[in-house]
């Protein structure tokens, strides 16, 4: 009995070059699952998928990501441990405004959607709200079909601040009680910044937080030796 071959042949010369035997297992599975092409599947390699994933996991985890590939079942199971931008074409050291990163994501929207992973639709950019005469945006508003919840990302260029968090906080608070549904989960906010400060998010967050997170964005491609050592 002959045994299917899930992906072409050259999608498997490409997994043939992975050492690791659970980072190919894994690799193969996404790429079968989501359709990849072999240029996504090199890309998504390169990017350091499986390790940035395997960050937030223990070690039962990591031997799911190996034998199941991600599954998205909560929250934390749709993020990474941060997000790797490199398809905008911004420089790490360039100049640019939180205006620019967003219309150089809106222009790149099938990358982005990529990069954020299974189930996300895009709803809309700049959607805001009213109340007492004040107006507020959100900068971009996606839908997780799998998580069944709004998910609201912030954008910023810079360090992030507790104001940045406060402002999430209203935004989160406004979408669940203005326009999820009463069968949606809670909304999810995501504060994609240039850099975390993890003393912020530990003090301003309450410990039993599952709706807000900020991560930090590269502009470059990750050192793949650098994440495996973080793993070891």
């Amino acid at each position: 009995m002959e045994i299917p071959f899930l992906l072409s042949w050259t999608h498997y010369i490409q997994l043939l070059k992975i050492k690791d035997d659970d980072e190919r297992n894994f690799y193969e599975i996404e790429a079968s699952a989501n359709d990849w092409s072999v240029r996504e599947l090199q890309r998504q390699y390169n990017a350091a998928l499986f390790e940035r994933l395997a960050l937030s996991k223990d070690k039962i985890g990591i031997r799911q990501l190996a034998v199941k590939g991600q599954l998205i079942e909560k929250p934390a199971d749709a993020l990474k441990s941060h997000y790797v931008l490199e398809f905008l074409g911004l420089k790490e050291d360039s100049q640019y405004s939180e205006s620019d990163l967003e219309k150089a994501i809106i222009d790149k929207l099938e990358h982005f959607m990529r990069e954020l992973g299974k189930g996300f639709l895009f709803e809309g950019r700049q959607r805001r709200f009213t109340f007492e005469g004040d107006s507020f945006f959100v900068d971009l508003v996606f839908y997780n079909r799998l998580l069944r919840c709004f998910v609201l990302f912030d954008l910023k260029i810079g360090k992030l601040t507790h104001q940045d968090i406060g402002q999430m906080q209203m935004y989160v608070n406004y979408y669940d009680r203005k326009i999820k549904t009463v069968d949606e989960c809670p909304t999810i906010g995501i504060i994609l910044c240039k850099e975390e400060n993890r003393t912020v998010i530990e003090f301003t967050l309450p410990e039993d937080n599952k709706q807000i997170f900020a991560k930090e964005y590269k502009a470059v491609l990750p050192s793949k030796q650098a994440l495996r050592k973080q793993l070891e």
